[in-house]
């Protein structure tokens, strides 16, 4: 089985539960990846901060790149990282990536991914939706990008936030083809 080498792009985007339910199901899971980056945004941080009340994202075992290091290993093909997750995906920053604009290295990634023909997914997490970001969703989803946004689903009876969040979470491990236990549909 081949490990996968993936990307986690954090924005500020309310909903940094999702980030921190990823992370934590990445982490349980370190078997299955050769290497995980992530990057935050500054204000994926502060957000963090006032909705978790922790800074907990420190504490994580994966390597964290500056937002403005363009010397990351991800910010060219070449690399061969096969996925990319932003979670929550600020509309900005969707914004950014249907326009073209590597402003940071969250955009950079993600055009990378792009170019490259691998997965790209993007959690937004905004409502309601202006024609604006619709368009944007519709630019990146015919460039290949997967619009994943975080509405969580029910059938599965969570208990609690964290495993509501991992509702979406785990679609989204599911969708770069990475083999989790989680429950499904009827079966």
């Amino acid at each position: 089985m081949n490990k996968q080498k993936i990307i986690i792009g954090i924005t500020g985007a309310s909903g940094a539960i999702y980030a921190n339910v990823l992370l934590k199901k990445i982490a349980s899971l370190h078997t299955l990846f050769e290497k995980v980056a992530v990057v935050m945004s500054d204000n994926a941080k502060t957000v963090w901060k006032q909705e978790l009340e922790d800074e907990s994202y420190k504490n994580f075992p994966f390597t964290f790149y500056d937002k403005n290091d363009f010397n990351a290993p991800f910010a060219s093909g070449s690399a061969q990282y096969q996925s990319m997750i932003i979670c929550p995906c600020s509309m900005g920053t969707m914004g950014r990536i249907a326009a073209g604009i590597s402003n940071d290295l969250i955009t950079r990634a993600a055009d990378v991914i792009l170019k490259e023909r691998r997965t790209l997914i993007l959690a937004t997490r905004d409502t309601p939706l202006s024609l604006i970001h619709i368009n944007n969703m519709k630019t990146i989803t015919e460039a290949g990008g997967i619009i994943c946004p975080a509405c969580p689903s029910f059938y599965s009876k969570p208990s609690d936030f964290s495993q509501l969040a991992s509702t979406v979470t785990d679609r989204m491990l599911d969708l770069c083809g990475i083999e989790i236990s989680t429950y499904r549909w009827k079966s």
